[in-house]
């Protein structure tokens, strides 16, 4: 990974109090991020590396969800692994609670897109893992474990595996594993985007729900305007490469999304309609 970033390392910033926590759960300062370019031409007509991000800056609060939307390459996946740690941002900094985010952090979490489960181990083994991981005794583990797999309505299903489950029931347990270790921000790579419609839009309700009880930080990356819509209470849209802010929507009806259908607002079909220039301009740019 590291051969193929630019040299330069993430900027510092130092606090004046540091005793004192910021309002924010994340700070994202002025990140940018660009990878070499590999041709495998001794001379190429090609910029030495590519800008994947510029300027992105932003923060979340706690108990926020804060969606990146945009189209294919404009760097949301790369930007959620920069916030999660697992690569480093060429300059910028983030933040978690004011501590800079270097490396992987246990109270960081992610769920992906392809589920990323064990195939050998059960549904009840594979959301206990990050604990197991962590060095809890077992009955503990398993205890709390099933706690989630309530919250995420699997419970009954822990001696299961996950060929044994559909497409959505994997994708809880996955989400169940995310939040396992109470994370202070849980990042998520388009985790419903390989499910079929019907099956998607169930889980976008389920997840609020569990949202509205835990009350996690999330940033959310998604291509689907409807699912920002749904699940966010601010959407980030970026450009297309390199990525930068284009602008930040803030849905009026976001504060009523776990006790309506929003699908069905009039404010909701404007709002849209206003993400799907911002990406249209990108497209003919």
């Amino acid at each position: 990974m590291t051969s193929n970033t630019l040299a330069a390392g993430p900027r510092v910033q130092q606090r004046s109090d540091p005793g004192a926590l910021p309002s924010a759960m994340l700070v994202v300062d002025d990140i940018y991020k660009g990878f070499h370019n590999r041709s495998g031409k001794a001379k190429s007509a090609e910029p030495s590396h590519t800008a994947v991000l510029e300027g992105i800056s932003f923060d979340v609060q706690p108990g926020e969800v804060v969606s990146l939307l945009g189209a294919s390459g404009c760097g949301k996946t790369t930007l959620l692994r920069i916030i999660a740690g697992l690569i480093r941002s060429d300059a910028g900094s983030i933040e978690v609670q004011g501590v800079d985010v270097r490396s992987p952090r246990k109270d960081l979490c992610m769920v992906f897109q392809n589920f990323s489960l064990l195939p050998w181990r059960s549904v009840l083994s594979n959301v206990s893992f990050p604990l197991e991981l962590d060095g809890v005794a077992k009955p503990e583990r398993e205890k709390i474990a099933l706690e989630y797999l309530e919250i995420v309505g699997l419970a009954g299903f822990e001696h299961h595996y996950p060929h044994e489950l559909s497409g959505g029931m994997q994708q809880r347990v996955g989400i169940a594993r995310g939040l396992i270790r109470k994370p202070l921000v849980l990042l998520m790579d388009e985790p419903f985007g390989a499910l079929d419609a019907q099956t998607r839009e169930a889980l976008q309700e389920d997840f609020i729900l569990i949202w509205k009880q835990l009350k996690t930080t999330v940033v959310f990356v998604t291509h689907s305007i409807d699912e920002a819509l749904v699940l966010s209470d601010r959407i980030i849209v970026l450009s297309s490469r390199p990525g930068r802010i284009k602008k930040t929507i803030v849905p009026p009806f976001a504060k009523s999304r776990a006790a309506t259908d929003l699908r069905t607002l009039p404010e909701f079909a404007v709002c849209a309609q206003e993400v799907r220039n911002l990406l249209r301009e990108e497209r003919t740019a």
